[in-house]
Protein backbone atom coordinates (compact mmCIF):
# COMPACT_ATOMS: atom_id res chain seq x y z
CA UNK A 1 0.00 0.00 0.00
CA UNK A 2 1.18 3.73 -0.85
CA UNK A 3 2.26 5.79 1.76
CA UNK A 4 -0.05 8.90 2.14
CA UNK A 5 1.28 11.00 4.39
CA UNK A 6 1.03 14.66 2.27
CA UNK A 7 -2.67 15.04 3.38
CA UNK A 8 -4.41 17.17 5.63
CA UNK A 9 -7.81 15.84 6.78
CA UNK A 10 -11.09 17.88 7.74
CA UNK A 11 -13.65 16.43 9.70
CA UNK A 12 -17.12 18.36 9.64
CA UNK A 13 -18.36 17.62 13.20
CA UNK A 14 -21.12 20.30 13.38
CA UNK A 15 -25.12 20.56 12.32
CA UNK A 16 -28.15 20.33 14.69
CA UNK A 17 -28.70 16.64 14.13
CA UNK A 18 -32.66 17.53 13.85
CA UNK A 19 -33.11 13.96 13.12
CA UNK A 20 -31.26 12.49 16.19
CA UNK A 21 -33.78 15.50 18.45
CA UNK A 22 -31.08 17.46 19.29
CA UNK A 23 -27.83 14.84 20.18
CA UNK A 24 -24.32 15.60 19.85
CA UNK A 25 -24.07 12.65 16.85
CA UNK A 26 -20.20 12.81 16.44
CA UNK A 27 -20.21 11.79 20.56
CA UNK A 28 -22.74 8.96 19.60
CA UNK A 29 -21.00 5.39 20.64
CA UNK A 30 -21.24 2.36 17.76
CA UNK A 31 -19.56 -0.36 18.99
CA UNK A 32 -18.41 1.32 22.15
CA UNK A 33 -16.34 3.86 20.11
CA UNK A 34 -17.88 7.60 19.25
CA UNK A 35 -18.63 8.34 15.73
CA UNK A 36 -15.98 10.65 15.64
CA UNK A 37 -13.17 8.82 16.72
CA UNK A 38 -14.23 6.22 14.16
CA UNK A 39 -13.82 8.13 11.37
CA UNK A 40 -10.28 10.05 13.07
CA UNK A 41 -8.85 5.60 12.87
CA UNK A 42 -9.55 5.92 9.38
CA UNK A 43 -7.13 8.42 8.75
CA UNK A 44 -4.38 8.39 10.75
CA UNK A 45 -1.52 9.47 9.00
CA UNK A 46 -2.62 12.76 7.97
CA UNK A 47 -0.21 15.52 8.34
CA UNK A 48 -2.57 17.54 10.56
CA UNK A 49 -6.20 16.77 11.28
CA UNK A 50 -8.91 19.81 11.53
CA UNK A 51 -12.38 18.88 13.70
CA UNK A 52 -15.06 21.79 12.31
CA UNK A 53 -17.38 21.98 15.23
CA UNK A 54 -17.76 22.22 19.08
CA UNK A 55 -14.64 20.87 20.78
CA UNK A 56 -15.01 17.62 21.76
CA UNK A 57 -12.41 15.15 23.52
CA UNK A 58 -10.85 12.62 20.99
CA UNK A 59 -8.61 9.83 21.35
CA UNK A 60 -5.91 11.48 19.12
CA UNK A 61 -4.67 14.98 18.93
CA UNK A 62 -5.82 17.20 16.06
CA UNK A 63 -6.77 20.55 16.07
CA UNK A 64 -10.39 22.38 16.83
CA UNK A 65 -11.65 25.37 14.80
CA UNK A 66 -15.29 26.67 14.39
CA UNK A 67 -17.28 27.98 10.84
CA UNK A 68 -18.54 31.57 10.66
CA UNK A 69 -21.17 32.31 11.63
CA UNK A 70 -22.19 29.36 13.58
CA UNK A 71 -24.03 26.81 12.10
CA UNK A 72 -23.41 28.40 8.46
CA UNK A 73 -23.56 24.95 6.88
CA UNK A 74 -21.02 22.77 5.38
CA UNK A 75 -19.19 24.94 3.10
CA UNK A 76 -18.95 27.41 5.44
CA UNK A 77 -17.28 24.45 8.24
CA UNK A 78 -15.06 23.33 5.16
CA UNK A 79 -13.59 27.06 4.46
CA UNK A 80 -13.15 27.08 8.69
CA UNK A 81 -11.44 23.89 8.36
CA UNK A 82 -9.27 24.99 5.17
CA UNK A 83 -7.56 27.69 7.08
CA UNK A 84 -5.81 25.48 9.07
CA UNK A 85 -4.14 23.06 6.39
CA UNK A 86 -1.31 23.48 4.16
CA UNK A 87 -1.09 20.25 2.27
CA UNK A 88 -1.94 19.99 -1.40
CA UNK A 89 -4.68 17.46 -0.90
CA UNK A 90 -7.15 17.59 1.72
CA UNK A 91 -9.43 14.89 2.63
CA UNK A 92 -12.56 15.99 3.66
CA UNK A 93 -15.11 13.40 6.16
CA UNK A 94 -18.26 14.00 8.29
CA UNK A 95 -18.29 12.96 11.23
CA UNK A 96 -20.72 10.01 11.10
CA UNK A 97 -19.44 7.43 8.74
CA UNK A 98 -19.25 4.24 11.43
CA UNK A 99 -17.57 1.87 8.77
CA UNK A 100 -15.03 4.20 7.13
CA UNK A 101 -11.69 2.65 6.73
CA UNK A 102 -8.06 3.49 5.94
CA UNK A 103 -7.81 1.62 3.09
CA UNK A 104 -11.22 3.06 1.14
CA UNK A 105 -9.22 7.24 2.43
CA UNK A 106 -6.04 5.75 0.58
CA UNK A 107 -8.11 4.71 -2.65
CA UNK A 108 -9.59 8.46 -2.58
CA UNK A 109 -6.00 9.92 -1.74
CA UNK A 110 -4.65 7.60 -4.81
CA UNK A 111 -8.20 8.87 -6.86
CA UNK A 112 -6.62 12.45 -7.01
CA UNK A 113 -3.54 11.41 -9.35
CA UNK A 114 -6.41 10.33 -12.15
CA UNK A 115 -5.81 7.94 -14.84
CA UNK A 116 -4.22 7.91 -17.89
CA UNK A 117 -4.85 11.01 -20.25
CA UNK A 118 -5.75 10.93 -23.81
CA UNK A 119 -1.70 10.86 -24.45
CA UNK A 120 -1.84 7.85 -22.04
CA UNK A 121 -0.03 10.45 -19.35
CA UNK A 122 -1.43 11.06 -16.23
CA UNK A 123 -4.80 13.42 -16.09
CA UNK A 124 -4.51 15.32 -13.19
CA UNK A 125 -8.14 15.28 -11.33
CA UNK A 126 -8.92 17.94 -8.78
CA UNK A 127 -10.18 15.50 -6.63
CA UNK A 128 -11.95 12.63 -6.11
CA UNK A 129 -15.12 11.32 -3.98
CA UNK A 130 -16.82 7.83 -3.03
CA UNK A 131 -19.92 7.74 -5.38
CA UNK A 132 -22.61 4.80 -3.04
CA UNK A 133 -24.03 1.82 -4.60
CA UNK A 134 -27.15 3.63 -5.55
CA UNK A 135 -25.28 6.24 -7.96
CA UNK A 136 -24.81 9.08 -5.45
CA UNK A 137 -21.98 11.10 -5.04
CA UNK A 138 -20.41 11.48 -1.10
CA UNK A 139 -18.70 14.99 -1.09
CA UNK A 140 -18.13 14.22 2.24
CA UNK A 141 -16.46 11.15 1.88
CA UNK A 142 -13.75 12.91 -0.95
CA UNK A 143 -10.32 14.15 -1.48
CA UNK A 144 -10.12 17.52 -3.12
CA UNK A 145 -6.57 19.26 -4.32
CA UNK A 146 -6.22 22.38 -1.91
CA UNK A 147 -5.45 24.82 -4.85
CA UNK A 148 -8.88 24.06 -6.71
CA UNK A 149 -10.90 23.43 -4.10
CA UNK A 150 -10.15 27.14 -2.30
CA UNK A 151 -10.64 28.69 -5.62
CA UNK A 152 -14.10 27.46 -5.91
CA UNK A 153 -14.60 28.33 -2.45
CA UNK A 154 -13.62 32.03 -3.02
CA UNK A 155 -15.71 32.05 -6.42
CA UNK A 156 -18.77 30.83 -4.19
CA UNK A 157 -18.02 33.34 -1.95
CA UNK A 158 -17.71 36.57 -3.85
CA UNK A 159 -20.71 35.44 -6.11
CA UNK A 160 -22.95 34.53 -2.87
CA UNK A 161 -21.27 36.99 -0.66
CA UNK A 162 -21.13 34.37 1.99
CA UNK A 163 -20.87 30.39 2.12
CA UNK A 164 -23.54 30.28 5.03
CA UNK A 165 -26.70 28.00 3.85
CA UNK A 166 -25.07 27.16 0.05
CA UNK A 167 -25.54 23.41 -0.82
CA UNK A 168 -22.52 21.21 -1.12
CA UNK A 169 -23.67 20.44 -4.83
CA UNK A 170 -22.43 24.22 -5.73
CA UNK A 171 -18.92 23.36 -4.64
CA UNK A 172 -18.17 20.59 -7.04
CA UNK A 173 -20.10 22.21 -9.81
CA UNK A 174 -16.44 23.74 -11.16
CA UNK A 175 -14.45 20.71 -10.53
CA UNK A 176 -12.81 17.97 -12.55
CA UNK A 177 -13.53 14.64 -9.63
CA UNK A 178 -13.03 11.30 -10.27
CA UNK A 179 -15.70 8.94 -8.76
CA UNK A 180 -14.70 6.46 -6.34
CA UNK A 181 -17.22 3.34 -6.19
CA UNK A 182 -18.62 2.22 -2.89
CA UNK A 183 -19.97 -1.00 -4.31
CA UNK A 184 -21.67 -2.11 -1.20
CA UNK A 185 -22.63 1.35 0.38
CA UNK A 186 -20.50 0.52 3.47
CA UNK A 187 -17.83 3.04 3.70
CA UNK A 188 -20.39 5.98 2.86
CA UNK A 189 -23.18 4.83 5.39
CA UNK A 190 -23.63 7.61 7.60
CA UNK A 191 -26.43 7.93 10.33
CA UNK A 192 -28.83 10.72 10.40
CA UNK A 193 -31.35 9.05 12.56
CA UNK A 194 -31.55 6.37 15.14
CA UNK A 195 -32.37 4.17 12.76
CA UNK A 196 -29.02 4.64 11.27
CA UNK A 197 -27.69 4.42 14.92
CA UNK A 198 -29.38 1.50 15.24
CA UNK A 199 -28.57 -0.21 12.06
CA UNK A 200 -24.87 0.36 12.53
CA UNK A 201 -24.42 -0.90 15.94
CA UNK A 202 -26.49 -3.93 15.18
CA UNK A 203 -24.24 -4.25 11.78
CA UNK A 204 -20.87 -4.66 13.71
CA UNK A 205 -22.31 -7.67 15.71
CA UNK A 206 -22.69 -9.34 12.91
CA UNK A 207 -20.90 -12.99 12.68
CA UNK A 208 -17.31 -12.42 10.70
CA UNK A 209 -17.24 -8.85 11.77
CA UNK A 210 -18.04 -8.77 15.23
CA UNK A 211 -14.04 -10.08 16.30
CA UNK A 212 -12.16 -7.48 14.05
CA UNK A 213 -14.66 -4.40 15.50
CA UNK A 214 -14.26 -5.80 19.16
CA UNK A 215 -10.38 -6.37 18.64
CA UNK A 216 -10.08 -3.01 17.03
CA UNK A 217 -12.00 -1.47 19.56
CA UNK A 218 -9.87 -2.97 22.58
CA UNK A 219 -7.12 -1.19 20.88
CA UNK A 220 -8.53 1.91 20.86
CA UNK A 221 -9.10 1.79 24.32
CA UNK A 222 -5.62 0.52 25.39
CA UNK A 223 -3.96 3.07 22.88
CA UNK A 224 -1.56 0.17 21.27
CA UNK A 225 -0.80 0.13 17.52
CA UNK A 226 -0.63 -3.87 16.84
CA UNK A 227 -1.72 -6.28 13.79
CA UNK A 228 -3.49 -8.73 15.43
CA UNK A 229 -4.08 -11.98 13.20
CA UNK A 230 -6.88 -12.64 15.07
CA UNK A 231 -7.57 -16.46 13.32
CA UNK A 232 -4.27 -17.34 14.15
CA UNK A 233 -5.00 -15.66 17.82
CA UNK A 234 -8.28 -17.76 18.31
CA UNK A 235 -6.09 -21.54 16.91
CA UNK A 236 -4.07 -20.50 19.82
CA UNK A 237 -6.68 -20.66 22.28
CA UNK A 238 -8.26 -23.60 20.62
CA UNK A 239 -5.21 -25.52 21.49
CA UNK A 240 -4.89 -24.46 24.93
CA UNK A 241 -8.49 -25.02 25.64
CA UNK A 242 -8.31 -28.68 24.32
CA UNK A 243 -4.65 -29.68 24.73
CA UNK A 244 -4.56 -28.13 28.35
CA UNK A 245 -7.83 -26.63 29.91
CA UNK A 246 -10.45 -24.48 29.05
CA UNK A 247 -9.32 -21.90 31.75
CA UNK A 248 -5.90 -21.78 29.65
CA UNK A 249 -6.94 -20.09 26.92
CA UNK A 250 -7.61 -16.75 28.01
CA UNK A 251 -4.65 -16.59 30.38
CA UNK A 252 -2.38 -18.11 27.69
CA UNK A 253 -3.25 -15.18 25.03
CA UNK A 254 -2.80 -13.30 27.91
CA UNK A 255 0.47 -13.76 28.50
CA UNK A 256 2.09 -13.62 24.74
CA UNK A 257 0.45 -9.75 24.94
CA UNK A 258 2.49 -8.77 28.38
CA UNK A 259 5.27 -10.73 27.12
CA UNK A 260 5.10 -8.69 23.72
CA UNK A 261 4.85 -5.65 25.50
CA UNK A 262 7.74 -6.44 27.98
CA UNK A 263 9.93 -8.04 26.18
CA UNK A 264 9.36 -5.93 22.65
CA UNK A 265 8.83 -9.78 21.16
CA UNK A 266 7.12 -10.38 17.88
CA UNK A 267 3.86 -11.52 18.80
CA UNK A 268 3.42 -13.67 15.91
CA UNK A 269 6.48 -15.96 17.13
CA UNK A 270 4.86 -16.03 20.55
CA UNK A 271 1.80 -17.28 19.42
CA UNK A 272 4.19 -20.26 17.55
CA UNK A 273 6.19 -21.33 20.16
CA UNK A 274 2.85 -20.87 22.79
CA UNK A 275 1.16 -22.96 19.50
CA UNK A 276 4.12 -25.56 19.64
CA UNK A 277 3.41 -25.71 23.98
CA UNK A 278 0.03 -26.49 23.58
CA UNK A 279 0.18 -29.28 21.14
CA UNK A 280 2.93 -30.95 23.03
CA UNK A 281 0.89 -31.46 26.01
CA UNK A 282 -1.93 -32.43 24.04
CA UNK A 283 -0.15 -35.19 22.38
CA UNK A 284 1.18 -36.56 25.74
CA UNK A 285 -2.16 -36.45 26.94
CA UNK A 286 -2.87 -38.55 23.87
CA UNK A 287 0.10 -41.09 24.41
CA UNK A 288 -0.70 -41.54 27.93
CA UNK A 289 -4.73 -41.83 27.49
CA UNK A 290 -2.97 -44.94 24.28
CA UNK A 291 -1.08 -46.42 27.13
CA UNK A 292 -3.81 -46.41 29.54
CA UNK A 293 -5.93 -47.96 26.87
CA UNK A 294 -3.04 -50.45 26.04
CA UNK A 295 -2.91 -51.74 29.74
CA UNK A 296 0.85 -50.53 29.94
CA UNK A 297 3.89 -48.46 28.92
CA UNK A 298 4.43 -47.55 25.55
CA UNK A 299 6.80 -46.18 23.63
CA UNK A 300 10.42 -44.91 25.31
CA UNK A 301 8.02 -44.95 28.59
CA UNK A 302 8.29 -49.14 28.60
CA UNK A 303 10.64 -50.42 31.55
CA UNK A 304 12.90 -53.88 30.88
CA UNK A 305 11.01 -56.27 33.61
CA UNK A 306 13.43 -56.55 36.79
Amino acid sequence: MNDHTDYDAIVLAGGAARRLGGADKPALSVGGRPLLDRVLAACPDAASTVVVGPARPTARPVVHALEDPPGGGPLAALEAGLRHTTAPVVLVLSADLPFLTAATVHRLLAATAGGPGPGGGAAPRDGAMLRDASGRDQPLVAAYRSGPLRRELARLRAGHGTLAGLPLRALWAELVLERVPDARSTASFDCDTWEDINAARARIREHGTVLDEWITAVKAELGIELDVDTAALLDLARDAAHGVARPAAPLTTFLIGYAAGQQGRDVQELMDRAAALANRWAAEAEESEGAARSGGATGDEAKPAE
